[in-house]
Order: C-alpha cells, then sequence, then structure tokens
C-alpha cells in the first residue's frame, strides 16, 4: 500500500483517499479557540513567574541560556541525540507503544482498539514538551516536524467541548455505550490533559506557534465547565494531578482569570470527597495536611501545583501546609540521593490505629517515619522529578537555598540514576543496593530497559526534565542574577529594562571552581548571588583577582554587590572534601553504615571495581579512610571515581542465617562511583550504605 502523508490521511490537505486504509475521511472537530493573541505572554520561561505577585525570583528565558560544555550539557546532548529520537521512535512502532497509535485510532486515521495504559497520553504529551525544549535549545527543525505531525491528530482526538482522552474517544467509536468520561479514577483523564497543558505551553514558548496551544486552551475550558456543574466529581479524579500545574501555566500564558479561578477551585473541592484515601491525600482537606502520605507522584505532583497556586494568590494555608509537608519529608522520608517513596506496598496510617476499618492500602507510596529500605527502596523516577518541580517552585517564592539544594541533590542523583550513560536504557524504580543473589524477584528489574511495559511514564518524564536543565540553573529578580546550579553556560538576559550578558566556566560537580565573565553589564549596581551547598563549609568570591570579604555559610547564598563592567572577571570557589555521612539512628536499615559524598554527588560501590572473589557484603570502610579523586570512563561517560583502601572480612555464608563474627580483617582496595553510573556495565551487586569500621 502507498503510504499517505498524514495530514492528507486526517483531511487538512485535500485530496482523493482511495489509496488510505480508510475510505471515509475523519470528521474534525470544530473547536473555535479563544485565544487571544494579544493576551499571550511574552515571557518565555520554562515556569513563567514574571508576573506572579508572590514570588521572589522568576526563572530565566528557555532562550536565554546556553549550555556549552561540561556536565550537563553532555547529558543534554544525550538527550538531543539519543534519548528523544528513540523514544520517540518507540512510541510510533504500534508493535512495541501505544502512544502514538492510540491517537491514529481515536482520530480515525487507523482502525484498532487502546493499547496500553490509560495515562499514555500523557506520556506522548511529555516527549513533545521534550521535543519542543530540545528545538528551544538546538533549533534543529528535525523536532519541530516531529511535533508538527503529530498535533493534527491530537486535534481530531479532541472533542467538541475540549475533551481529550485516547481510551474514550477510541470506545466512542468502537463501543459508544461505553464511552463515558471521569468512569473509574484510576483512567488518568486529568493527568493526561494537565501534561497536554504544559507541553502545549512549552511549544508556545519555544516555537511560537499557538496549534498545540489551541488545543490545551480547549481542554483548559473543558474541565472549567466540568468543574463548575460536577466538582465532587473531577476532585474524585484527580490522579497524579498535572493538570494544577497546568492550568496555572495557562493561566500564566494565556492571562485567561479562569484559569486561575480552577486552579483554586481544584485544591478546594477535594475536601468534598466521602471516600478520599491517604494514598491520594484526599482523606482530609489539603490544607489539614502535615505529613508527605500516600503515592509518591501523586504526592509530590500535588504539592508543586499548590506551590504554583501559592505563587499567584499568597494564600498563606497553602503555604503553611506545604512548609509542614515539606519539613516532614526531609527530615523523616527522604532518601540521601533526594529519592522519594519508600515502599512499593504498604498501610496508611501504619501501626497508628487498631480501627481495622481506618487502614487503607497505599502504593508506591511514603512509609512511616525513618522506614527508608534499601534494596527495595521503591524512589520512582516520576516522584523524584515531582519533588524538584516542587522544590523549584518553593525555591522560587522564597528564595531560601535549601529547596535549590534539595533539587540540586535529586537532579544529580535520584532523577540521573533513571537513565543510562548512553540515554538507551531506564529506570522505574532507583533502588539503593542490588544484590543479585536473593531468593525472590524484586517487582521492578535492577537492570535499565529501553520501554518499560509494565509503566513507561518515568522515561518521557526523565528526558523531558533533562532538556529543560537550562532553565533550573539562574534565577534573577530586579536586584540581580542568582546562580542556583553551577554548569559551563552563556547567559543573555534583562534586568529591568537593561541586558547583562555573562559566560560560567566549570568543571562542577567534579570540582568547585565556577568563573564567570562579564561581557555586558547593566549601569547600575546589580548583585550576583552564589549558591554556597549544604555540603560546603567553606567558600570565597574574588573579583578581577581581589578577594572578596563576605560570611559565607553553607546552605545560603553569597552576594556579590557592584556596578558591573565588561571585562569583570569573578571567582567563585567551593572546598569540595569527601564526606562520610551517616543516619538518624532511627532508620533502622542504616544504621553503623554510612555513604560516601563528595560534592552534590551521593557514591555508591559496585562489585564491578572490586577483585576477583572479594564480596561486596565484606567490605568495611575505616572512619578514617583517604578517598582520592580519580577520573576514569564507563560507557564513554568521562566520570570522577574515588579510590582508597578499605577493610575487608570473609565470610563463607552458603545457607546460614546466622553465625559466629569473624574478627579477622584484612585490607582491599575499592573505587566508587557516582550512584547515577551504576547499572551501566555488566549486572553486579551495589551499595550505597556501607558498613562502617571505627
Amino acid at each position: 500500500m502507498k503510504k499517505v502523508p498524514l495530514l492528507l490521511l486526517l483531511g487538512i490537505i485535500s485530496v482523493s483517499c482511495s489509496e488510505t486504509e480508510k475510505k471515509e475521511p475523519v470528521q474534525q472537530s470544530q473547536q473555535s479557540s479563544s485565544l487571544n493573541a494579544d493576551n499571550l505572554t511574552s515571557n518565555k520561561s520554562l515556569v513563567n513567574t514574571s508576573e506572579s505577585p508572590y514570588v521572589k525570583l522568576q526563572a530565566l528565558g528557555i532562550d536565554e541560556v546556553k549550555l556549552n560544555s561540561g556536565f550537563w550539557a553532555e547529558r543534554l546532548e544525550t538527550c538531543t541525540e539519543t534519548m528523544i529520537p528513540e523514544m520517540w521512535g518507540i512510541y510510533s512502532d504500534p508493535e512495541r507503544s501505544g502512544a502514538l497509535r492510540n491517537f491514529e485510532v481515536a482520530a480515525g486515521v487507523k482502525e484498532g482498539k487502546h493499547k496500553g495504559a490509560p495515562f499514555h497520553d500523557g506520556d506522548f504529551y511529555k516527549m513533545v514538551e521534550a521535543a519542543s525544549m530540545a528545538y528551544a535549545v538546538t533549533k534543529d527543525e528535525k523536532f519541530t516536524r516531529m511535533i508538527d505531525e503529530v498535533i493534527p491528530l491530537f486535534k481530531a482526538s479532541q472533542r467538541e467541548d475540549g475533551y481529550i482522552h485516547t481510551p474514550v474517544m477510541i470506545d466512542l467509536k468502537n463501543h459508544p455505550e461505553k464511552a463515558q468520561e471521569f468512569r473509574e479514577r484510576l483512567d488518568f483523564e486529568t493527568y493526561n490533559m494537565g501534561h497536554l497543558m504544559t507541553a502545549a505551553c512549552a511549544h508556545y514558548k519555544a516555537t511560537g506557534k499557538t496549534d498545540l496551544l489551541d488545543l490545551a486552551k480547549n481542554a483548559a475550558d473543558y474541565l472549567y465547565n466540568f468543574c463548575q456543574k460536577f466538582p465532587e466529581k473531577l476532585a474524585g479524579n484527580a490522579i497524579c494531578p498535572s493538570h494544577y500545574m497546568g492550568v496555572v501555566e495557562m493561566y500564566r500564558t494565556t492571562k485567561d482569570p479562569r484559569y486561575l479561578e480552577l486552579s483554586k477551585q481544584l485544591i478546594d473541592i477535594r475536601s468534598m470527597l466521602e471516600n478520599g484515601t491517604d494514598h491520594n491525600q484526599d482523606r482530609i482537606p489539603f490544607r489539614d495536611q502535615t505529613k508527605a502520605e500516600g503515592h509518591a507522584v501523586r504526592a509530590t505532583y500535588l504539592y508543586a501545583g499548590v506551590a504554583d497556586v501559592y505563587a499567584e494568590t499568597g494564600d498563606k494555608t497553602l503555604k503553611d501546609a506545604l512548609d509542614k509537608i515539606w519539613d516532614n519529608m526531609t527530615s523523616t522520608k527522604l532518601y540521601i540521593t533526594g529519592g522519594a517513596g519508600a515502599l512499593y506496598d504498604g498501610v496508611s496510617p501504619n501501626g497508628t490505629t487498631y480501627k481495622q476499618n481506618d487502614i487503607q492500602q497505599v502504593h508506591q507510596a511514603f512509609g512511616r517515619e525513618y522506614e527508608l529500605p534499601n534494596a527495595g527502596a521503591h524512589n520512582e523516577t516520576c516522584a523524584n522529578i515531582g519533588s524538584a518541580l516542587w522544590n523549584w517552585r518553593m525555591f522560587q517564592t522564597t528564595a531560601e537555598a535549601k529547596y535549590a539544594n534539595l533539587m540540586e541533590t535529586t537532579l544529580y542523583n535520584s532523577v540521573l540514576s533513571g537513565v543510562n550513560l548512553d540515554g538507551k536504557g531506564f529506570f522505574y524504580t532507583n533502588p539503593l543496593s542490588n544484590t543479585k543473589g536473593l531468593p525472590f524477584n524484586l517487582r521492578w528489574p535492577n537492570v535499565r530497559q529501553d520501554y518499560i511495559s509494565k509503566s513507561n511514564c518515568c522515561p518521557p518524564n526523565t528526558i523531558r526534565t533533562i532538556a529543560e536543565i537550562g532553565s533550573y540553573l539562574y534565577s534573577k529578580n530586579a536586584d540581580g542574577i542568582w546562580f542556583n546550579m553551577y554548569s559551563s553556560s552563556d547567559v543573555h538576559t534583562k534586568l529591568g529594562e537593561e541586558e547583562i550578558q555573562l559566560t560560567q566556566t566549570t568543571n562542577y560537580p567534579w570540582d568547585g571552581d565556577v568563573n564567570i565573565s562579564i561581557t555586558a553589564a547593566p549601569s547600575d549596581e546589580k548583585q550576583l548571588n552564589f549558591r554556597v551547598p549544604d555540603w560546603c563549609n567553606n567558600a570565597s568570591v574574588y573579583v578581577n583577582g581581589q578577594k572578596v570579604q563576605t560570611n559565607a555559610t553553607s546552605s545560603s547564598y553569597l552576594t556579590v554587590s557592584q556596578k558591573w563592567k565588561k571585562g569583570d572577571q569573578i571567582k567563585f570557589v567551593m572546598d569540595m572534601p569527601v564526606q562520610l555521612i551517616e543516619a538518624n539512628p532511627m532508620v533502622e536499615e542504616t544504621r553503623n553504615q554510612v555513604v560516601v559524598k563528595r560534592g552534590p554527588l551521593v557514591y555508591c560501590l559496585e562489585a564491578n571495581d572490586l577483585k576477583k572473589g572479594q564480596n561486596l557484603a565484606d567490605i568495611i570502610i575505616p572512619s578514617n579512610i583517604a578517598l582520592s579523586p580519580e577520573k576514569m570512563k564507563i560507557s564513554n561517560s568521562e566520570i570522577v571515581s574515588l579510590v582508597g583502601t578499605a577493610n575487608t572480612t570473609q565470610n563463607n555464608w552458603k545457607n546460614d542465617l546466622y553465625k559466629p563474627l569473624n574478627s579477622k580483617s584484612n585490607t582491599a582496595q575499592i573505587r566508587l562511583i557516582p550512584y547515577y553510573a551504576w547499572a551501566n556495565r555488566e549486572e553486579a551487586d551495589m551499595a550505597v550504605w556501607l558498613p562502617l569500621g571505627r
């Protein structure tokens, strides 16, 4: 059969359909967009807080930061050259994925039934967002061509009232009697539409085109109208509520006040539910919540969306709840890698009630306080990304370094661990240890896969996050520039009406030296604010070779304020020692164990780097161990490992459960690698937490 271009199949161009698979051309939806070009924002920040009244900072535009070399530039190149094309190809292959085919069937271009998870639409929208950002940073037209091919499919799959969800739209064609919106809360309609909105806003900012934004506006209008008629029904279908972030960003992009109204309603209507659950964070009203509980992706997406609403409304009751939840998560429930969500299965409340009817199952969820297993750690990559999204929004509203610290820890460790160094394999979960000889199977394999058939939500989420990394490096306000994460890059932005241009050069995270060269400066005094991470106890700054006297403290921003000029050279230096970190003894799984950290990176020991016959479980870290940085390559990616001398015992456990202590020990040379780089070689045992020898 002759291949017919997609636009012809959809009837966008009038031709004979005699050679297509369907004799009748698809009937196009007749949505009428009310987008007013004069109202659309000109700001190109990914999360646009330029007019948000309750923030202290705003991000730079997606066209104002260019990564030019170093760590994140390499990850970004792998993303644009490998991750996006590979995953887009898989999503376009109907033998492997239903992502594209579902839209083809819903649009009437192909015959068939829905394939895959009900949230597959949202996963595809994430790829559109990633491709949009890839175009923004590369200007490679292949990305816009990819997107332009699928937008007509999205349009033909959308109902006249704006509703869009391929499982229902396919049922409308095949089984009209079953076609009903919001029939089941786990159908993920609002999740899918939320990701359509964020993708559309990113696409508009990257390309200037409004065709996808038109469809997102139709979907937002549908949710607004549905909420006015059936608020409780909508509240019960807020599963992984990306639409909270989505409708706020639609408000910022289109300036339609209904979307801000809707965002506030979405939080308020949660209290209407009579069958709410801790699993979905709706057993009690949001404003009454004080702990991070339930499904970790649903939780972090919710918290990020609520933070967006606070940025626009200043509702202190929302901020108070977010503060309490953040404190609970970071002080009792967060992994050292930034991973969020300890349990695959659990119950809530756990051990706090004798009333069996009050106990509910939770899944892929936060556990109780200090419940942080290692081998069975869930730490879904999507939850870790949700945490980064939440902390980014909290940082913009407060300008407090603690949020940027956690965002950086999460991105470097529990997000990057979700993808191979070559960009072709992905994790769903991110455990902190791996033992090949376990006598049982874990729910998720500790081998990355190119396509996770059970649930492929994490790979496209990881891909779009890496594609957007430049948006998190800097912030600004009227007073100056804020350096949040360090990476070699060029900046060209405005402070007020005047331009500032600078170039950053650094080998971070492998060392702590950051060099800034000013190439254009405003006429009046401005600040440069450098984040001093929580792991850094000694930081200093030099301007044109002269040390500046500052009161630098860890987990804060060091400010240098003066009238800058072209040619000024600033050097910011952070001491980056190797540190041994221990956990609160309430964490039973890690008592008398330590983690090795250097800078923002958590390190692990992988058995690939031990001599033949050595057992990872026999390695003991002396409290005075000297570890030295040493370059090496894994999967053609240059990293900095840490080498030193550890103690080791020899135990042959066989089938023993207990045995007398072997007090004899020897020494062994060990090499630790960054946690994000594990599982890129032959599968082997791995551990982040290692026994401590005093």
